[in-house]
């Protein structure tokens, strides 16, 4: 046979529900307030480069074209420029650009701003440049990368080290 609850269990359970169903603080007197959040974008431009890397070959007796990219993510909106510089190998210009190998010997190579490989990508803004307007995500740039027939010098590797600028 089954029991019935205590009158005073039964009191307990209603007060226990009665303060639970409305704490203490809400007595208590409320203030509040509002406040600002703000942030403040300004154009802004990051830049990056994959290696143009030619591979490896004997004779220079053909064009040896490959390419690569630079990475650029700029705010939306903001217009860039991004130039190449000659590279570091000594009497490297942007018209002339040289790899360095053993022995100082040097290999001529372009970049390139065109699949056709006749516009020779610079450093001068708005002349030799590539150009475009932030979307506020990363934007390839493919360069157009060519070692042109020429007198092989020695095996060895050759390099050197280009600079990408953007403006903005």
């Amino acid at each position: 046979m089954m029991q019935r609850p205590s009158r005073r269990l039964s009191l307990r359970i209603a007060a226990f529900a009665a303060l639970s169903a409305f704490p203490l603080w809400l007595g208590a007197a409320t203030k509040t307030t509002t406040f600002t959040v703000r942030l403040t974008l300004t154009n802004d431009c990051t830049i990056a480069a994959s290696d143009l890397d030619f591979g490896s070959t004997g004779v220079l007796a053909a064009n040896v074209d490959q390419t690569s990219t630079v990475s650029v993510t700029c705010s939306t909106g903001a217009p860039y420029q991004v130039g190449l510089d000659g590279g570091t190998t000594a009497s490297s210009t942007i018209a002339n650009r040289l790899m360095t190998g053993p022995t100082a010997a040097t290999v001529q190579f372009q970049i390139y701003r065109d699949a056709a490989r006749t516009q020779i990508w610079g450093n001068t803004p708005n002349t030799d440049t590539v150009g475009g307007t932030g979307n506020g995500t990363a934007q390839p740039l493919t360069m157009y990368g060519r070692v042109p027939t020429q007198t092989t010098p020695g095996a060895g590797a050759y390099t050197t080290t280009v600079t990408a600028t953007i403006n903005f």
